[in-house]
């Protein structure tokens, strides 16, 4: 008997798949963010508010004690506060009218003249005065109420139309005064008023008028 050949299995090729290329995304760059450095807190401790005891009373004010020339004892406050805002009074204006010689007998008042009172008011004017030419002789009245009258009656003053003293002009003089006390006499400066000292207000005694060489 003869075998007949097996027939020959053809295996199909399987169909190659093809497969789709796949879309590749493309990534956006990312933003870098810029973040602010982290500030430190510093937390302070919670301090407890002292509160006085009932008890406890206000420590009094510090003062300064000294004595007088006389030997009393006095005692005043210490200042512990300061005060920026000055009080600034008004500059005297120039009156060309007037004599000159006034603003000099102002200078040399002020060149002389102290810190303080020494009860020299009108004697130190006469010097002034007399010292800047604006008088040629010196003035015999003991008593500064009395400046006026003499000023107008001997040496050619006049009184001006002046009723406040700061409006009084440069090297003028001020007389004040009543008929019962001695009164006061000074110089109108630049910045104040001077006599036998120096001050930056007038007297606070009634002004009896301002006068001036003319």
């Amino acid at each position: 008997m003869t075998k007949e050949p097996a027939p020959a299995i053809t295996k199909k090729s399987v169909a190659a798949i093809k497969k789709e290329p796949v879309a590749v995304t493309k990534k956006k760059p990312t933003r870098a963010i810029a973040t602010e450095p982290v500030r430190a807190l510093t937390i302070e401790p919670v301090r407890a508010i002292e509160k006085p005891y009932r008890g406890e009373t206000t420590p009094p004010a510090a003062r300064y004690s000294f004595k007088t020339p006389q030997g009393k004892k006095e005692s005043v406050p210490v200042i512990t506060q300061y005060y920026p805002k000055q009080i600034v009074y008004p500059l005297a204006k120039i009156d060309r009218h007037i004599d000159r010689k006034l603003m000099q007998a102002a200078t040399i008042a002020q060149e002389r003249a102290h810190a303080h009172s020494r009860s020299r008011c009108w004697r130190y004017v006469k010097d002034a005065l007399l010292a800047s030419g604006v008088i040629d002789s010196r003035p015999k009245t003991a008593l500064a109420r009395d400046a006026a009258q003499e000023l107008v009656s001997n040496y050619g003053f006049k009184r001006l139309s002046v009723n406040d003293p700061f409006s009084a002009p440069l090297g003028s003089v001020l007389v004040y005064g009543t008929r019962r006390t001695v009164g006061h006499v000074e110089i109108r400066t630049r910045d104040g008023f001077v006599s036998d000292f120096r001050s930056k207000t007038p007297s606070p005694r009634p002004l009896l008028g301002v006068y001036a060489k003319l």
